[in-house]
């Protein structure tokens, strides 16, 4: 009997965000899709859109940061014989606070949401492929993974906690068949997000300058269907229009 596959992807929020947009675009591969996040109405929305489209989607209300909240989203999707093909880690909290400004909640809460979140859910994720020993683990990276700038340094001492994760993880555990991931946004996404937070800034970017989020989701699936001899750890995407 052959065994459904699946993907588990947390930090889903709006319709028109990076966690939907993978959830979708899985979903039309065939994978059933168990999306995680703290907004039930939300989660709710991104499932029905992916029903009526044809998919098969399980919201799963968990908060990143619990690691009881993890484990029953990983048993969750392991019920009725599912395999986990993928599971994406795509939480992105982000504040912006000059440093001097930054009080130890701030840094703790966003070390948490980022970091801390990151680690509960990539070794679920590792303990739910390692016997079958395949699987892609995706962390969602950011520019500041990779460089600080103010006022967000609290945002970049977290992001890079994610890559060295990423990168340790990588080397643990790739040699057993799982393919571990990090991807560096480097750009604004054209979302929700960002067209109600800044919105002159999208106007000013224009469509061209924005990461588009069909191909972003086309971009994961590409990476997750290469062959191991070939495998991609790190990538950044960006605009063409992007400069850096």
């Amino acid at each position: 009997m052959v065994q459904p596959c699946s993907a588990v992807i947390i930090g889903v929020g709006p319709e028109q965000g990076l966690g939907a947009a993978l959830a979708r675009y899985f979903a039309t591969k065939g994978l059933h899709v168990f999306i995680a996040g703290r907004s039930e109405d939300k989660l709710q929305r991104v499932a029905d859109a992916i029903r009526q489209k044809g998919g098969s989607a399980t919201p799963v209300i968990a908060d990143a940061t619990v690691g009881r909240d993890v484990e029953h989203l990983f048993k969750m999707a392991q019920l009725g014989g599912f395999k986990i093909d993928i599971a994406a880690y795509n939480v992105d909290s982000n504040i912006p606070s000059p440093l001097l400004e930054t009080d130890e909640e701030t840094f703790t809460r966003l070390w948490q949401q980022n970091c801390l979140g990151a680690f509960l859910f990539g070794k679920a994720a590792v303990n739910a492929m390692k016997d079958r020993k395949q699987g892609t683990l995706f962390f969602t990276g950011a520019t500041a993974s990779l460089r600080a700038k103010p006022p967000f340094t609290a945002f970049a001492c977290a992001k890079a906690g994610v890559r060295a994760l990423a990168q340790g993880m990588a080397r643990e555990f790739g040699p057993q068949g799982i393919h571990v991931v990090h991807a560096v946004i480097d750009g604004v996404i054209d979302g929700d997000r960002a067209r109600q937070q800044f919105p002159d800034y999208v106007k000013a970017k224009g469509k061209e300058g924005l990461l588009q989020l069909e191909a972003i989701a086309q971009t994961y699936w590409a990476v997750h269907e290469q062959h191991p001899s070939a495998w991609t750890h790190e990538l950044d995407l960006r605009p063409f229009k992007e400069p850096f």
